[in-house]
């Protein structure tokens, strides 16, 4: 199992439409034969900790079988569309992947 997580830092002032459409955009990505799980959010309100980050305003966590079902996630088209459309919405993207 592979679990490749990813935080999206939005530019600032988007509109309340930008932003629902990057979040309707990053959910088409559940739709890539490869991934085997899939969640996406905003940051918990959980009680703040200096451990804790909470400044990013999407987090991304899609589980996939192994590192060849990562690279097909990559090149996918679904992928490729949703880096296409929505990456001029995002100022920084952060990537944390284990196995």
């Amino acid at each position: 199992m592979l679990v490749h997580t990813v935080y999206f830092w939005l530019k600032p002032n988007l509109s309340k439409e930008d932003i629902d459409f990057f979040f309707k955009q990053v959910k088409t990505l559940a739709n890539i034969p490869s991934v085997k799980g899939f969640y996406c959010g905003k940051p918990a309100s959980t009680p703040p900790r200096d451990v804790v980050d909470q400044s990013y305003d999407c987090g991304l966590s899609v589980i996939l079988d192994d590192i060849g079902g990562h690279d097909a996630y990559q090149v996918d088209p679904i992928h490729k569309e949703f880096i296409e459309k929505c990456s001029d919405l995002w100022d920084r993207v952060k990537i944390y992947d284990a196995v």
